[in-house]
């Protein structure tokens, strides 16, 4: 089954220095409908103005990475991590017992626009950790590059969460597909351009729901860059 949640459908806030989409209930954005979806909890779209960021807060328990579409993301954190993150730079944080970090534009002349992605851990308490890795777009034209696993397998970084997340760049004639195992779901995001999910037409800022499926086919892309979540069913209850 596929459900399908269009990109205008999502929460919306301009704070002026800060443009945000929000996938899932966030901050004083609330919709019942929308909490989470199997372990991922928040895909928030953000656009920073030149200069202007997110100082330093903190977080527990989460799985947070985040992923830059187009500018720079300066990030800094008590784990004593530095770093300006740009397109195809991928950094993970787990948060655990605690961690506070900031989050500004790099530059003082462009945006930045990201996404910012949340998944609740496997258990709580967990000691914090952060790591980032560069993933070309050579890895991810035409087919599902790994960027996060629970185990770090081929290449991809490791989470704390039975989750695997592919990036991918399709155009034109360019196919690709993921097989789902029995007791297994996919989320997929557009993040940029557009394309076709199982025979579904995605624009930007849209996303499909994959449930009792057996396999994510990613076609007919027009510029398309996505996220393809493999998540695991969870119980009722």
């Amino acid at each position: 089954m596929l459900t399908i949640r269009r990109g205008n459908e999502r929460g919306y806030a301009d704070h002026g220095w800060l443009e945000s989409y929000h996938s899932f209930s966030f901050a004083g954005y609330h919709d019942p409908q929308h909490v989470h979806f199997s372990v991922l909890r928040v895909i928030n779209e953000d656009r920073v103005a030149p200069g202007q960021g997110f100082g330093q807060h903190g977080h527990r328990d989460m799985e947070i990475f985040s992923y830059v579409l187009s500018g720079e993301l300066a990030h800094r954190d008590t784990l004593g991590n530095g770093s300006a993150i740009g397109p195809g730079r991928v950094q993970i944080m787990t948060t655990g017992t605690g961690v506070e970090h900031s989050e500004f534009n790099h530059s003082d002349s462009q945006p930045v626009h990201f996404l910012q992605i949340w998944l609740f851990p496997r258990a709580r308490g967990l000691e914090p950790r952060y790591a980032e890795k560069d993933f070309h777009d050579a890895d991810k034209r035409g087919r599902l590059c790994l960027i996060l696993s629970p185990d770090g397998r081929d290449g991809s970084l490791s989470l704390a969460q039975d989750a695997f997340i592919h990036a991918a760049l399709i155009d034109g004639e360019e196919r690709a597909e993921l097989a789902l195992e029995a007791g297994r779901q996919a989320y997929v995001h557009v993040a940029q351009g557009s394309l076709t999910v199982n025979g579904e037409r995605l624009a930007p800022g849209d996303a499909v729901m994959l449930t009792q499926e057996s396999r994510v086919t990613l076609e007919d892309g027009d510029g398309a860059e996505v996220l393809v979540f493999d998540l695991p069913v969870l119980a009722a209850g």
